[in-house]
């Protein structure tokens, strides 16, 4: 039912999408390299990535964190990134040059390749067709 007033909805915005892991500077190297993004805050427990007026990439330490199990359902992955990529295969050795692990579960070769970065979150690189 109207009332008749208007309201106007609050702005939200998308400050970071952080990830919790057991070294926050570590984790954050791994993507910063991968990504090209700097820091643009750190502290003992958190460390941000990202450039200015764009959403950035957080780094929680989390002392009990356990690492997802996937594809194994035990310790799920909760949520994974999606990287785009032009050569598969290139970005696939620069990110295990990094510190990525191929896990031996891959579903989709031929379009995308699934990795874990150093925390063991699984993330996948892909090329657009």
């Amino acid at each position: 039912m109207s009332t008749g007033t208007t309201t106007t909805a609050p702005a939200i915005r998308l400050m970071s999408i952080d990830f919790d892991c057991p070294d926050p500077a570590e984790l954050a190297r791994f993507y910063g390299e991968a990504l090209g993004l700097p820091v643009v805050y750190s502290s003992d427990d958190f460390v941000l990535l990202g450039r200015e007026g764009a959403p950035g990439l957080g780094f929680i330490r989390d002392v009990d964190y356990r690492h997802p199990t996937w594809p194994d359902p035990s310790q799920g992955k909760q949520a994974h990134m999606e990287l785009n990529v032009d050569d598969l295969e290139a970005a696939q050795a620069r990110l295990l040059a990094l510190g990525a692990v191929e896990p031996a579960v891959q579903p989709h070769t031929g379009q995308r390749r699934v990795l874990l970065d150093p925390a063991g979150h699984p993330f996948c690189i892909a090329t657009q067709s």
